[in-house]
């Protein structure tokens, strides 16, 4: 694939794998804490990880430096995000309401990019990511459910921060590395500080259920190898801005997705939704 195909269609390919997560939480979940989850699956992914950069002879990160901004940049990606994902829908905050708190990333990430990058963030942009919030509030808005507390809370504001602090950090300090061997530098921090929460509450359960290995097996193979492979390309080749704005399509993606596999019920707010989404996306990245 050639780099101008590569530009073209790595972002939508990232969305339609990114947008399959949820295939994850809704198998796995109930046969699993968790962490406990997320622990097994960063598990594996280092596993198959290091067996491909081995085989392939993939370059290893220069020095400590390059591993510290590696990690840091992991452990906010995954080990706060996805925990934080997890844990936000495992308390019982509905999925359209997490998925509304995590879709102010890209106005935050905007926010950051100008701050922190010196990225100008032209009124166009700002229209397209204003516009594209509104459109995922439309798509999630049949989904929002009531009687959750904080404490359900809390973990998808922690996630949001997670997905956009380590966005930011990843363009910031460390954009260029082989996707192999950073992979290994990303979960290797992650899996630890999981691990350790997940000692210190002495909680670990998962039950081997056939839904739990289809849903670890998708999460580890589709969305640890294929999604994250593609974000890290993602964000050494383009904008944090326009990466961030992707993220907005991820919610209609997702219900179509639902409608498909689980005939779940698509709202005419939604498809008004959709449309305004993809028109936020395209003014933010044009």
């Amino acid at each position: 694939m050639n780099s101008a195909t590569a530009t073209r269609f790595a972002p939508l390919l990232f969305v339609l794998l990114w947008s399959t997560g949820f295939i994850g939480a809704k198998y796995g979940l109930p046969h699993a804490e968790p962490l406990s989850f997320l622990l097994v699956r960063y598990l594996l992914v280092l596993s198959l990880m290091t067996l491909i950069a081995l085989a392939t002879r993939a370059p290893w990160p220069k020095d400590g430096r390059q591993w510290f901004h590696i990690g840091v940049a992991g452990l906010l990606v995954h080990a706060v995000y996805l925990g934080g994902v997890f844990v936000a829908i495992s308390k019982g905050l509905p999925a359209g309401v997490t998925s509304l708190v995590v879709g102010i990333q890209p106005l935050l990430t905007a926010v950051g990019a100008g701050w922190l990058l010196n990225e100008t963030v032209l009124k166009r942009q700002w229209a397209g990511l204003v516009l594209g919030f509104v459109g995922v509030a439309m798509v999630v808005s049949g989904k929002l459910g009531s009687g959750f507390g904080l404490a359900a809370l809390w973990p998808a504001l922690a996630a949001l921060a997670g997905i956009t602090a380590g966005t930011l950090y990843q363009k910031r300090f460390c954009p260029h590395f082989d996707w192999r061997t950073g992979a290994i530098a990303q979960f290797l921090p992650t899996a630890v500080a999981t691990g350790l929460v997940v000692g210190l509450s002495d909680n670990f359960r998962v039950d081997w259920v056939p839904d739990f290995v289809f849903a670890l097996s998708w999460l580890v193979l589709v969305l640890s190898v294929g999604a994250i492979s593609l974000l890290n390309w993602l964000i050494r080749h383009g904008s944090a801005v326009n990466l961030a704005s992707l993220f907005y399509l991820v919610p209609p993606c997702t219900a179509l997705i639902a409608w498909f596999l689980f005939d779940e019920r698509l709202a005419g707010m939604a498809l008004v939704g959709m449309a305004l989404a993809v028109w936020g996306v395209y003014l933010a990245r044009k």
